[in-house]
């Protein structure tokens, strides 16, 4: 049997794990932390607070993959009451539809976007420019960035069709991320994937190698200057336990500042004690702007989302995602000209921010599954990577 060794233990780290295992190796996860799942850690009870976005896509292969494996546990989808509590930030005020022009361009499931123009750009010249501006507001929450209109077109329209799909794919895992990181865990150590935790890594071990970790620390261990430069997100992120109150939004998208708030203990009560509810918000933060600056526009949102809320407050953390919200796509590249999976001699680099497609948590799972393809084929086995028609598929589209 091929060793493999695999190095942090995110969702890329152990789903590339698992995977491995069930390609007939023998796999080594390392993970420098104490705990798993990296940026799907959460905060202990009773206030399970996740690092940033914390749904699952049920029209695509990662949830097909989970799915295919018992390893989805208990799931929901988006309230009905939750429909109700839909509110757009539109010109400094509330409004509980969103405004015409940007209606046209949810509903158009036609057309395709190229990827060499800005979206603001490509949507201006066929919805409008409101409409262009209306979205580009609406996309901060896919994005983490304070002006997703200066991306890609095609980047940001595959994203938008798919987040604001008509029925809604969006998932909630029962328990938070963190029960998800558990049960992937559970299954790798079921098919005799040793984990070390505690393990920091300064040396790379022999291949076949997955270095499953940000790029900054893949740049480190492997001595490779050219794993920088890929555009990501930056936002302020405030997790708010409020009492809960009649007539709280269910979410907020900021169309003016690209915000967006969340009371995701909605769909999720097991996210915060009884009569409280959990929210999440997030503003981008702009070039050159300060972290006051930042959570002040926030907590704007805050104001308009939850009144009364800061009399209401029972817990609160504030924190950063900066370069933790995967890779952003500018004009004239798309997915294929970020680093690459397959660095050559056996080492791979699986995770959000490298050359793999998908939304968010799907490129980890995109990047692992190439990365564990590519493993197998390095050995020189006869047998293959072939279980899974999901895994099959993943890699040959990546290839």
């Amino acid at each position: 049997m091929t060793e493999l060794n695999v190095i942090g233990a995110g969702f890329a780290g152990l789903v590339a794990s698992i995977a491995g295992a069930e390609a007939g190796m023998r796999v080594h996860l390392f993970e420098a932390h104490s705990s798993l799942g990296g940026r799907a850690r959460a905060t202990p009870p009773p206030y399970i607070a996740q690092q940033g976005p914390h749904v699952l896509y049920s029209d695509g292969p990662w949830w097909a993959w989970l799915a295919e494996r018992d390893l989805l546990g208990r799931t929901a989808g988006i309230p009905l009451r939750g429909l109700s509590g839909f509110r757009f930030r539109h010109r400094g005020g509330l409004r509980a539809t969103p405004p015409r022009a940007l209606i046209r361009m949810l509903t158009d499931r036609t057309r395709e976007a190229p990827a060499d123009v800005d979206f603001r750009t490509w949507a201006s010249g066929r919805y409008g420019e409101q409409a262009a501006r209306l979205a580009s507001g609406l996309m901060g929450v896919a994005t983490f960035d304070a002006d997703p209109g200066r991306l890609a077109a095609a980047f940001v329209w595959e994203r938008m069709r798919r987040v604001f799909g008509f029925p809604p794919p969006a998932k909630y895992v029962i328990g938070g991320w963190g029960v998800l990181i558990d049960r992937l865990a559970q299954r790798a150590r079921d098919l005799g994937v040793v984990i070390e935790t505690e393990a920091r890594v300064s040396r790379l071990p022999d291949p076949p190698v997955i270095v499953a970790t940000s790029l900054d620390a893949a740049r480190l261990l492997l001595g490779d200057p050219t794993l920088d430069g890929v555009e990501s997100g930056n936002a302020m992120l405030v997790d708010l336990a409020v009492r809960s109150r009649r007539g709280d939004a269910f979410v907020v998208s900021d169309l003016d500042e690209a915000g967006w708030l969340e009371r995701y203990s909605l769909p999720d009560p097991s996210l915060a004690p009884r009569g409280e509810s959990l929210v999440q918000v997030q503003i981008p933060v702009r070039d050159g702007e300060g972290r006051a600056e930042a959570t002040r526009r926030l907590e704007a949102v805050i104001d308009l989302g939850l009144p009364g809320w800061r009399d209401r407050v029972t817990w609160r953390r504030d924190s950063t995602a900066y370069r933790r919200s995967g890779a952003l796509d500018l004009p004239g590249t798309s997915w294929r000209d970020r680093p690459a999976v397959d660095r050559g001699d056996g080492v791979f680099l699986a995770g959000d921010q490298v050359a793999a497609p998908g939304l968010l948590s799907e490129v980890s799972f995109h990047s692992a599954i190439a990365a564990v393809a590519g493993a197998d084929r390095s050995r020189g086995a006869t047998h293959g990577y072939s279980g899974r028609r999901t895994a099959d598929n993943v890699a040959e589209s990546i290839e």
